[in-house]
């Protein structure tokens, strides 16, 4: 009975086993015979890629500090300017929301428009007034993806040639005007990245 209970394990790694040695010792240049046969084997299964990778990968974000300094800094931009009712969202690259602050009278499109510009920048990797003429044009554009918005107001904000988040601006009655608050707010953390 416990010989009955092992046969299936026994057959699994023997017969894989025994049909590499058999295709190797009949010389057969089938590529794909033998590249099935070792895939099944238990040592082709525990075996690193050959290039180090492990499977994983990892992502730059801002901290919640440096999310906090940029959003603020924008915020302060916005009021000196005298446009005190904007929103402020600082996203990582997928758009999740770090940090978020709405300014006194806010209206409440403002808060979604602020996160679409920082997330359009921060996918795209560039600023959303120099991403703007892309989204124009007949039939389909960038423009109808879920969740961007293709106006002035969102900069990427990026270590290296990565982009890692974006920080947008929405509800000032110019883009340009969001634009220049949003860059206040790269300009506050710039130093600190790397």
């Amino acid at each position: 009975m416990t010989i009955t209970r092992h046969l299936p394990r026994a057959l699994a790694v023997a017969v894989p086993a025994v049909a590499l040695l058999a295709v190797t010792a009949c010389g057969s240049s089938d590529d794909t015979a033998t590249a099935s046969t070792t895939a099944v084997t238990p040592a082709a299964v525990s075996q690193q890629p050959a290039n180090g990778d492990t499977g994983t990968v990892s992502a730059n974000r801002l901290s919640a500090d440096a999310a906090g300094r940029a959003a603020q800094a924008a915020l302060d931009k916005c009021r000196a300017d005298g446009l005190g009712f904007v929103t402020v969202s600082v996203v990582d690259r997928a758009g999740n929301v770090q940090a978020m602050l709405r300014g006194d009278n806010a209206a409440q499109h403002t808060v979604e428009a602020s996160r679409a510009k920082g997330y359009t920048a921060a996918a795209f990797g560039a600023n959303t007034s120099d991403l703007a003429d892309r989204a124009k044009g007949d039939g389909a554009t960038v423009a109808d993806l879920p969740g961007t918005l293709f106006l002035p107001g969102g900069v990427t904000v990026k270590v290296g040639n990565a982009s890692i988040a974006g920080i947008g601006v929405g509800g000032a009655p110019d883009g340009n005007a969001d634009q220049a608050c949003a860059a206040a707010g790269l300009a506050a953390i710039a130093d600190s990245l790397r």
